[in-house]
């Protein structure tokens, strides 16, 4: 007489297979987050330029300061940008605060150096170090 708390013989295997198919996939989700840190991709998704449009309004030479609206995009943190007039750098040339659509910033700079008639003017965001603006500007 067969006693009835036995398995079938066709049921002996799932439990083997299945512990090894959890622990294959285990290991591979392991081996996914451990290579992100040492690969260093987790750091780079932080570091991305925000996506806006300027126009630049005024240039006035004389007191040294450039009025631009920012015509689009999203809100930006004016210290995190800096001016940048043929590749030189103005840190704090913004005044403080958030720069919505619609607003008008006058940026200050002072220069030792004479300058050329036309410039490239870019609008660099200092955290992600990528310029989200740029053009030439008449100086004169």
């Amino acid at each position: 007489m067969k006693p009835s708390n036995q398995s079938n013989t066709e049921d002996r295997a799932v439990s083997p297979v299945i512990g090894v198919i959890l622990m294959v996939a285990i290991t591979v989700i392991l081996a996914a987050v451990i290579g992100t840190f040492v690969l260093g991709l987790g750091d780079q998704l932080g570091d991305t330029a925000p996506q806006a449009s300027f126009d630049v309004v005024e240039v006035n030479n004389g007191s040294e300061n450039i009025t631009i609206v920012k015509t689009g995009g999203q809100t930006i943190a004016a210290g995190d940008l800096v001016l940048s007039i043929d590749g030189e750098r103005y840190e704090g040339a913004f005044p403080e605060g958030d720069w919505e659509t619609g607003q008008q910033k006058v940026a200050d700079y002072s220069t030792g150096s004479s300058q050329s008639d036309t410039q490239t003017v870019r609008i660099i965001h200092d955290p992600s170090g990528s310029a989200i603006f740029e053009e030439d500007l008449d100086f004169n």
